[in-house]
């Protein structure tokens, strides 16, 4: 019996592992699985939890209010290093490149733990965006002693950073699994569905923001930009589920608050996200994991970034770079209102991160690794 630790912190975290997670589970006979939770998040991820039903084993409970990241970390590390000692893992997966993530590989690599590191591979190429991210993802590489990787791409940039072949796989990313799943049983709220009802006949543009890197007159600037687009054109209206921080929920009162077509909403469930993801004329953002979901639902996506650890989304057609220059994005915007075609091509070509059974490809690579381990060994 093969003893994983999952280690989770956020909710992007869990909505890429829920399918992995379920597929050790599936393997009782031959997986022993473990949860764990670092608390990093706690508004967002805790009802996100119990809506999918999922267990947590353990919770180190590490948050504290305005903490930074050097503080989540020492504290993850601390707390996972006796229990460590007391469950004597075979393997702790993390995912992707929160603090959560790079802590729990550092701290398994100190107990000489192997890791397993899922969303592997991905380079923006600056290491000051996203901030601390692209550090964070780097170091897990190193730590780490199996990858998987989403994309042939991420396998090449792991291969020519030193990466033995024989440790990685490619898998497909487990966030498409769960925007499947989501699209195939979930059903949004009443309250988004009656939301979007109402503006049926306008063009529905939705933005989030909440990179570290853009806090301050950078997001601020874009919001005024997105403002004056949406004041400009009585058929559009913006939706904005606000990220909880402060540096975001401030500037966007502030900015947006008076804002007769702008709606600003609470962070949302991951269904009626993907309901208005999937209802949008155009998405706004300077999220990774929204760079993903609109290849699964083929829509066009201003990523509010100049570079990207997924250029898989621009090469497919569904998204493209508009930097951090707030007058570039304004132009942009005022292109594709003028000539849609760009728009209407969104969509035409394969998803390029997975086909839904990630978390199976990951639980298969895993059975496959630590075998062939202990058949070494």
């Amino acid at each position: 019996m093969l003893r994983i630790l999952t280690l989770f912190g956020t909710r992007p975290e869990v909505i890429k592992l829920v399918s992995v997670i379920r597929a050790l589970e599936s393997r009782a006979d031959r997986f022993s699985a473990t949860t764990i939770c670092s608390g990093q998040h706690t508004t967002l991820l805790r009802p996100f939890l119990e809506r999918l039903g999922m267990r947590v084993d353990r919770d180190l409970n590490v948050m504290r209010q305005a903490q930074g990241p050097s503080e989540v970390a020492a504290r993850v590390l601390q707390a996972l290093d006796p229990l460590f000692a007391e469950i004597r893992p075979d393997l702790l997966l993390v995912q992707g490149d929160t603090t959560t993530a790079m802590a729990g590989a550092l701290a398994g690599f100190h107990r000489k733990v192997p890791v397993g590191h899922v969303e592997a591979g991905l380079r923006s190429g600056d290491s000051s965006s996203p901030f601390p991210e692209e550090v964070n993802r780097r170091l897990i590489t190193q730590l780490a002693s199996y990858h998987f990787a989403a994309t042939r791409g991420n396998v090449e940039t792991l291969v020519r950073e030193g990466v033995d072949p024989k440790r990685i796989a490619l898998t497909g990313n487990p966030g498409v699994d769960a925007l499947q799943d989501v699209l195939a049983h979930d059903k949004p709220s009443r309250a988004i569905e009656d939301l979007v009802h109402t503006h049926r006949e306008r063009r529905l543009l939705v933005l989030t923001t909440h990179r570290r890197e853009a806090f301050g007159p950078r997001m601020e600037e874009h919001m005024r930009v997105l403002r004056r687009f949406v004041e400009a054109r009585e058929d559009v209206v913006m939706v904005f589920p606000v990220h909880p921080n402060p540096s975001v929920t401030d500037a966007s009162r502030t900015i947006l608050g008076d804002c007769s077509r702008v709606h600003l909403l609470p962070p949302l469930d991951h269904p009626d996200f993907v309901y208005l993801l999937s209802r949008a004329w155009l998405i706004v953002s300077d999220s990774g994991g929204v760079q993903e979901e609109v290849a699964t639902l083929g829509k066009p996506l201003l990523i509010l970034r100049d570079n990207t650890e997924r250029p898989e989304v621009i090469e497919a057609g569904l998204g493209r770079l508009v930097g951090d220059c707030p007058e570039h994005l304004g132009q942009v915007l005022e292109e594709i209102d003028t000539d849609g075609a760009w728009l209407r091509s969104a969509g035409s070509r394969p998803n390029p991160f997975g086909d839904g059974q990630s978390g199976r490809h990951i639980a298969d690579a895993i059975e496959r690794f630590l075998g062939r381990e202990g058949s070494d060994g």
